[in-house]
């Protein structure tokens, strides 16, 4: 038997581990080069100033005596919700207030609420703006085809909505700015190639617990840099599915809301950038959301956000590159950058290689794995990573362990929409608190809860831990790279997810 072992590993396991070795070297390099390229970008782009109101004309909206609010274009703001207890009155309440000429502006919920109960607290709280003079509209389908995508088709089909120019959109979290409008509209109005206009977020509830200051790192970067050199370079980047204002003509040229993925935002923006339109990203206009404080809600959240873009790469891969109405190099980004290496390659790499081939290797002695691409290519993204949120530097090493759980999550995704298995549409609401964790705690940290043990345990974790346990024992005794220094820890940071202690828990009384 051990003849027969040593043959197998000898002409298998060796050569497939050392191909995967060399498959993730790539992938990591590919990964460093890009975050490389942003990191210069932004740094160009911040050392001079290169701004937005530099590249696109803009200037305030005036007061025309003859024509009155006429001169003002009409906007529609669309407010998609679904079961939104914890939160509906927030956005309905912004964008309730949002400056603009009164009778310039349509407020639009699209209420695909199941439950009879919420769906009246909404149309109640609509009524009761409505009487204050508000020009608000509350809209609901028969039934919830398309999901958002289907909510936001249907908006567009009311008769009212023909006399609009442009549409802002803000999921039920969303609280924009009173001056929101006033900021992104004469980017629309003064460049007519400009499709999007895109703000940034930012979070009321980044300090609630670890896992929203994690979170709030990654997307800080990816607002600060991705958007920005997105923005700064070829006048694309994703849309955000919501604080962002369109132009409703180029929703209609680029063939409106599709439901073909979850991502129906991103579809929506690459299918217009191929048109010709343009985007901008305004770094400097922020609007309050919640981030999910659950782990539950944060691991649906991110199988959509990782599944979504893998799922239309494979549908417009061919697309894009048949294209002729942008160039080459714009489709490169697209393809490329926008695509492979961030949205496929960046979640793929980070699993394979630091949970699964690195690990395998301290069992294998005849396979190495150069230290450039164990320690120095990851401590190099890392620290490009948080120079989107200095305050939160400290919680730099935690933050590498949680992204590396989350990682097979997210790999897991990605080969789903790739491969347009199983739970490719699979589309849950991100589950939003709003107040409720205040409230149904007095005030007070709320205490972890006695749940069933399948709902408090995740196996998926534990047995990653297991695995980087015994693969960090096997190096501390037989081997001598020391990679159970890493291995131990993040077998730690495996298995306290495993055991569900990460987010908050809201008591149910």
């Amino acid at each position: 038997m051990d003849f027969i072992w040593q043959q197998i590993r000898l002409a298998f396991i060796v050569p497939l581990l050392k191909l995967s070795v060399v498959l993730c070297l790539v992938m990591s390099l590919m990964l460093f080069l890009e975050r490389v390229y942003m990191g210069v970008v932004i740094a160009f782009v911040k050392l001079f100033g290169y701004k937005p109101e530099k590249r696109y004309k803009w200037e305030p909206i005036r007061d025309d005596l003859e024509l009155g609010n006429t001169a003002y274009p009409m906007v529609l703001v669309q407010i998609p919700m679904y079961n939104e207890k914890e939160v509906y009155k927030l956005s309905i309440g912004a964008a309730c207030g949002l400056s603009w000429p009164s009778d310039r502006i349509i407020i639009q919920v699209l209420d695909d609420s199941t439950d009879p109960v919420i769906k009246n607290m909404v149309k109640e709280e609509c009524q009761r703006w409505a009487s204050k003079g508000i020009n608000i509209k509350y809209e609901i389908r028969e039934k919830r085809n398309g999901y958002k995508a289907g909510a936001l088709k249907e908006g567009l089909k009311h008769s009212y909505v023909k006399a609009c120019d442009y549409v802002a959109i803000f999921d039920a979290d969303f609280q924009p700015e009173p001056n929101y409008l006033w900021r992104a509209i004469p980017f629309l109005v003064h460049n007519p190639q400009v499709a999007l206009v895109q703000a940034r977020w930012t979070f009321v509830n980044a300090d609630e617990c670890l896992m929203t200051r994690m979170q709030e790192m990654s997307l800080d970067y990816h607002f600060q840099v991705e958007q920005e050199v997105g923005s700064s370079t070829y006048a694309f980047f994703g849309f955000n599915g919501t604080a962002g204002v369109w132009r409703i003509s180029a929703i209609n040229e680029a063939g409106g809301w599709k439901e073909r993925t979850t991502v129906e935002d991103m579809d929506l923006a690459v299918r217009a950038s191929l048109k010709g339109w343009k985007f901008v990203y305004l770094g400097d206009l922020h609007v309050n959301n919640e981030l999910p404080s659950t782990f539950k809600a944060f691991r649906y959240q991110q199988h959509r956000w990782s599944c979504g873009p893998a799922n239309l790469f494979r549908k417009m891969a061919m697309e894009i590159i048949r294209n002729k109405r942008v160039s080459a190099w714009k489709k490169f980004y697209v393809i490329y950058s926008f695509f492979l290496v961030r949205k496929i390659i960046g979640h793929v790499v980070t699993f394979i290689f630091y949970c699964i081939v690195l690990p395998a290797s301290v069992l294998v002695p005849e396979v190495e794995v150069p230290k450039w691409g164990a320690v120095y290519i990851p401590c190099i993204i890392t620290l490009l990573n948080a120079v989107g949120t200095p305050r939160s530097l400290h919680l730099l090493f935690f933050w590498i362990l949680f992204e590396n759980v989350m990682s097979m999550h997210r790999t897991k995704a990605t080969l789903i929409g790739l491969l347009e298995a199983g739970r490719v549409n699979e589309w849950v609401v991100t589950e939003k608190l709003g107040d409720a964790l205040k409230t149904k705690s007095g005030g007070k940290t709320p205490k972890k809860s006695r749940i069933r043990i399948g709902e408090r345990f995740n196996f998926l974790e534990l047995g990653m831990a297991a695995y980087l346990f015994f693969c960090g024992w096997y190096d501390l005794a037989y081997g001598k790279n020391r990679f159970f220094l890493y291995l131990f820890v993040q077998s730690v940071a495996f298995f306290v997810v495993g055991v569900g202690y990460v987010g908050t828990f809201v008591p149910s009384s």
